[in-house]
């Protein structure tokens, strides 16, 4: 079990304590909502070459990013705006993706009548004035457009990513739309979900050339703006060569239910708890393995290697969509996993993932776990050697040293006893004292990458 002054080593990058249930619903909102439709886009005029994010590195030929075909006319494709410009946005974002190609270019579309200008490589980043539409939205055709093209709306004060592009990377001055792109970028799917999974948006890192791995991470709005709230985790800067990634948004206040396995009560102060959060893990992993999945195998084809990773509760889920799909997935990798959910109230008596994995016994499933936590003055055997099951429930969690270090070891320890061997199919690593929160596993992330991509 846990109390108030631990929970922040459970929930999502806070370190912050939880003296009331409208704080706790705050923090887990501020982890971001997988909010529909367009986005915010990065200020800042474009600036110098594209090149490749990440390992992937600069040249070749990146990932397919959305055809430039004409579907449509243009007369066409600006009525159905006109009649229902929302629904219209939305249907190709769905489809091909903004800008559309038409009539032998593109149209450009922006849903802020203030941005008047779309500038880009097409026309040396000058600004091109777009049209304004009496249904609300500014509009350009532009005609040859060279493929890998970047661009942005402006008003020569803001200039703003396109919201609705289908492909977009980062610069130096944040985010930057892509027209057909030919190198390693980022391609964005809104209203992705499922009968059980409200709908969120799913982003795709496409590496150079042809992708050998595929890693589904949950928490996609963290993972790759380089401005993300809590810091994030900037996936490109250590992304290797070959690795396709889905980062897959949570839903705000949904998340802790998503990302359970059952439910939990979190004790919030000593004088009561509140109702059990949780347990809508088994519909997560069934969107995540059939939508999301779907998804990448329809669009891109699905690589061979197929593993799964987040942090925190995101590192709890990804063990356990490995667990519910056995031989689905190569690899899994949790970073300060809350593993002791399940008996974190002191009324809980659920099963845990340290549990559950102890009685399903060995997999093929690789898999990684790590923590920070400790004092960083003593060793690892040192540190572990604190962590005590002071009220019997099983869960090594009751004199904790932080960041879910003692329900790691105990899992790590638990996948021995049950025929993994450490370093061949089972890998845990400690970094001391570190904290919980995303500028921490961003600094280790590189570790669970480059072991998926050695499988």
């Amino acid at each position: 079990m846990t109390n108030a002054r631990s929970l922040g080593d459970r929930v999502r990058g806070s370190g912050l304590l939880f003296p009331t249930l409208v704080a706790l619903a705050a923090l887990i909102v501020g982890c971001g909502d997988g909010g529909n439709g367009g986005g915010t886009g990065g200020s800042g005029q474009g600036g110098g070459g594209l090149g490749g994010a990440g390992g992937g590195g600069a040249g070749g030929t990146g990932g397919a990013g959305q055809g430039g075909s004409s579907a449509t006319s243009l007369d066409g494709l600006l009525a159905e705006l006109r009649a229902d410009l929302e629904g219209t946005m939305d249907k190709y974002a769905g489809s091909d993706g903004w800008p559309v190609g038409v009539e032998g270019g593109h149209l450009f579309v922006s849903t802020d009548p203030s941005l008047d200008l779309v500038a880009g490589d097409h026309d040396g980043w000058v600004g091109s004035p777009m049209q304004i539409d009496n249904a609300g939205f500014r509009w350009l055709h532009v005609k040859d457009v060279a493929a890998g093209s970047r661009y942005k709306f402006t008003n020569k004060t803001l200039w703003e990513a396109d919201p609705w592009a289908r492909s977009y990377t980062y610069d130096d001055n944040g985010e930057i739309s892509l027209v057909a792109p030919t190198a390693a970028h980022l391609d964005r799917f809104f209203r992705i979900g499922d009968a059980q999974m409200p709908e969120r948006t799913v982003n795709v890192w496409l590496p150079e050339g042809t992708a050998t791995h595929v890693l589904y991470v949950h928490d996609g709005q963290n993972l790759f703006d380089p401005e993300a709230a809590w810091g994030g985790w900037r996936l490109l800067d250590s992304a290797p060569a070959g690795m396709m990634l889905v980062g897959i948004d949570n839903t705000g206040i949904g998340r802790m239910d998503e990302y359970t396995h059952v439910p939990d009560v979190i004790d919030l102060d000593e004088n009561g708890t509140v109702e059990p959060w949780g347990g809508k893990g088994d519909a997560y992993a069934d969107f995540v393995n059939g939508a999301v999945r779907k998804l990448v195998a329809d669009r891109y084809g699905e690589p061979p290697k197929v593993g799964t990773m987040g942090s925190s509760l995101g590192g709890l889920i990804s063990f356990h969509i490995a667990d519910r799909f056995p031989g689905e997935y190569a690899y899994a990798a949790s970073l300060s996993g809350t593993m002791g959910w399940g008996k974190m109230g002191e009324t809980s008596t659920n099963e845990t993932m340290i549990e559950r994995y102890e009685s399903h016994g060995h997999r093929t499933t690789v898999l990684y776990l790590d923590s920070g936590g400790g004092d960083p003055a003593l060793g690892q055997s040192e540190n572990e050697a604190k962590c005590k099951d002071t009220d019997g429930d099983g869960i090594e969690d009751d004199v904790g040293l932080g960041d879910n270090a003692c329900e790691n070891a105990q899992m790590r320890d638990v996948l021995i006893s049950v025929g993994y061997t450490l370093q061949s199919d089972v890998y845990h690593w400690w970094e001391a004292g570190a904290p919980h929160n995303e500028a921490a596993w961003r600094a280790r992330v590189f570790r669970p990458m480059d072991l998926f991509k050695g499988l």
